[in-house]
């Protein structure tokens, strides 16, 4: 069951947080110091806030965010133009926008200082978000997302892609063929593609169609697109794992030279897995965070030093 919690992000814009986990205990005795939604957390319970990638919903993160509420208090959030906050027609889709977002969801939850565990685009606002607001970050999980630039034909190719969906789909198991097997960009049939997409569709008059809008998809991605992203990395100061799928689009050289850039910074890999990894190998990703995030023990220390971690 998820709890939706809404949070106000950047120029107004309202941004669905969710809690997939049981709902923090109420102490009377801390009423009103750290609240969110009516609630406090219980002690020794910190933050984690889960930011999926593009295209994606914070429901994409839902078996990680229930492992994670045995000990600490996760929220996933559905960022602007994703899931079911909103999507402004002439709102900015900047990297400033997504990472000010961020931030208010931390503030404005109580979360801080907190975990972020961001894939994809998700991991590049983590990181942004962590060299920006050192006092709110106390450790970052970067899933699978390059520091280097991608390009002008990397962006044509994405809007190539978009036009070739056979929108609208006639069902779900449609979707899930089309994503999983399909797709000129499946090499080998993905079945759990194929419930990745599924996820981000609803169901319309004629058919079924993505939750969000290609178009506002291609211009958050055009924010980050053409520009490196290593300096951000070294502003990093607090412990950061860099995890990447062997079949991935993060390539071992590139995340060993991330974890190099990143102060604080530590390597993972999950075999088996593509683009998706937690997605594809859930049981392999918890196993491959797990122990950064218990070296993190329970948020009181200072996870801010100059000191290199791994």
């Amino acid at each position: 069951m998820a709890r939706r919690i809404d949070v106000t992000g950047t120029g107004g814009v309202r941004l669905a947080a969710w809690e997939f986990g049981d709902p923090p205990k109420t102490d009377p005795a801390q009423d009103g110091q750290g609240a969110y939604d009516g609630h406090t957390a219980p002690e020794g319970s910190p933050g984690v806030l889960l930011l999926h990638g593009l295209m994606g919903r914070a429901s994409h993160w839902a078996s990680t965010a229930r492992w994670l509420s045995a000990r600490h208090r996760a929220i996933a959030l559905d960022q602007r133009g994703h899931g079911r906050s909103d999507k402004p027609p002439q709102g900015a889709f900047t990297r400033d926008a997504y990472v000010d977002d961020a931030e208010a969801a931390l503030e404005e939850l109580g979360l801080a200082p907190a975990v972020l565990v961001g894939h994809a685009m998700g991991a590049l606002t983590a990181w942004q978000l962590a060299a920006k607001r050192p006092d709110l970050v106390r450790g970052l999980i970067i899933c699978d997302m390059r520091a280097s630039a991608l390009g002008a034909a990397s962006q044509r190719e994405w809007s190539q892609w978009f036009d070739s969906w056979p929108l609208p789909f006639a069902t779900l198991a449609d979707v899930r063929k089309w994503f999983g097997e399909d797709d000129p960009w499946v090499e080998r049939p993905n079945p759990a593609r194929g419930e990745f997409y599924a996820e981000v569709m609803a169901e319309s008059p004629d058919g079924w169609r993505p939750v969000f809008e290609p178009e506002q998809m291609l211009r958050s991605r055009e924010t980050w697109v053409y520009d490196a992203h290593w300096e951000e990395l070294a502003q990093v100061r607090c412990p950061a794992l860099v995890v990447r799928g062997l079949d991935g689009e993060l390539g071992r050289a590139e995340a060993q030279e991330m974890v190099r850039v990143l102060p604080r910074g530590q390597y993972a890999e999950v075999a088996d897995a593509g683009h998706l990894v937690h997605y594809d190998q859930p049981e392999a990703w918890r196993a491959a965070i797990e122990p950064f995030l218990d070296s993190l023990g329970d948020g009181d220390g200072d996870s801010n030093g100059d000191d290199r971690d791994g």
